[in-house]
């Protein structure tokens, strides 16, 4: 694909990835447009040259995609991708297309031609509507930051300028969905009310036990029965798609050697079956910016530095089967996490992106006395 604007004072190209140099521009043009963005952190490229693998990210499989660049002069001025997630779309019964890692300088006309790109892309393969940022599922980062942006950028969630939102808004995209962030600043005394209900659990569920690791080979059996859960409480969650096996271990390869062992606990019934789960991880974003992005010769150590002295801990995910819900299990976990977060020495907690309207999730970070301090906003458009 390759489109010309030439009623621009400086001519724009937008032209598809096909090689392996083009998608080197594609994963380092964001490091140009945020060099002076203190926030913001760089993805792991190596990460990064996995994720935008068909051959090596199975989320390809059910999935159209897109890698478009845009060339302002000859040089390079942005980047959008696209995609169409089948499997999503059919369990919906929707025709949308998303559009993911969008990237330019504050430039009316490279944003307008990129998106009107992907746009007419979705359009030819049959999509009613267009939404994003959202990649292929919930996991990858999704939303544009719309509030708290003189807040460190946190994993696996977007960093933007505030241009960028009104570059989509200029281009008729409104509000598809918002989510928050919650920040918990973690108390010498865990709440006694907390505590109470941790007490009640014990008593309560005497067939189940709560498992904590202190070493990553202890872990590794428990990930995909961990992420099984996962598939069966997140059905309702939007942009969730579930994990195949194989999505399982790439999920796995992708954050496990980045997470303390210590931040994952699991319940488990009287056949060693996981009943519900709390994954947290320690803020690298510091030791990621200190690495550029990069995991050798350096980069790792640099990132593992940080984990150890950040004072801030980032929760991931947590699920619990319905039966067991309202039995004191997240109760369980979260006192058993806030011990493991005081003995590491945390003091602040990132609740990571949270839907809106999940009442029950905001209630219980509330009742710990979290403060919305971040909020994304993923947008929709539909085609015509």
């Amino acid at each position: 694909m390759e489109q010309v604007n030439e009623d621009s004072p400086k001519q724009i190209i937008i032209q598809e990835v096909n090689s392996k140099s083009e998608l080197r521009k594609f994963i380092h043009l964001p490091s140009a447009i945020h060099k002076n963005h203190s926030n913001w952190v760089p993805p792991i490229y190596l990460d990064d040259w996995t994720f935008f693998n068909p051959e090596k990210n199975k989320s390809f499989i059910f999935c159209d995609t897109i890698l478009l660049l845009a060339y302002r002069n000859q040089k390079v001025a942005g980047r959008i991708m696209g995609i169409i997630h089948h499997k999503y779309n059919e369990k919906h019964g929707e025709k949308r297309a998303r559009f993911a890692f969008f990237e330019t300088w504050n430039d009316d006309e490279v944003a307008a031609e990129l998106i009107r790109s992907v746009e007419n892309w979705a359009l030819d393969k049959g999509m009613e509507r267009m939404i994003g940022p959202l990649a292929f599922s919930d996991k990858d980062p999704q939303g544009f930051l719309i509030e708290g942006f003189n807040e460190p950028s946190v994993i696996a969630s977007n960093c933007n300028f505030p241009y960028q939102v009104e570059l989509l808004e200029k281009n008729s995209y409104s509000r598809e969905v918002d989510l928050v962030v919650f920040k918990i600043h973690i108390q010498q005394q865990i709440p006694e009310f907390y505590l109470r209900i941790y007490e009640r659990a014990l008593r309560n569920n005497s067939g189940l036990q709560l498992l904590e690791f202190t070493s990553r080979n202890k872990v590794r059996p428990y990930i995909h029965p961990v992420l099984r859960l996962l598939n069966a409480t997140y059905t309702d969650i939007f942009g969730f798609i579930p994990l195949t096996e194989a999505e399982m271990d790439d999920f796995a390869n992708r954050y496990l050697f980045l997470i303390n062992p210590r931040f994952i606990k699991v319940v488990v019934n009287e056949n060693n079956e996981v009943v519900a789960f709390l994954i947290a991880m320690a803020h690298i974003g510091e030791g990621i910016q200190e690495a550029k992005g990069y995991l050798f010769p350096t980069g790792i150590f640099r990132i593992f530095a940080a984990a150890r002295r950040s004072k801030q801990l980032n929760l991931l995910l947590v699920g619990i089967q319905p039966e067991f819900r309202g039995k004191g299990l997240d109760a369980l976990m979260g006192v058993k996490m806030l011990e493991s977060a005081q003995n590491q020495g945390k003091t602040i907690i990132d609740s990571h992106l949270i839907l809106e309207h999940n009442t029950k999730s905001r209630a219980e970070l509330e009742r710990m006395g979290g403060v919305v301090y971040k909020r994304f906003r993923v947008f929709g458009k539909d085609l015509k």
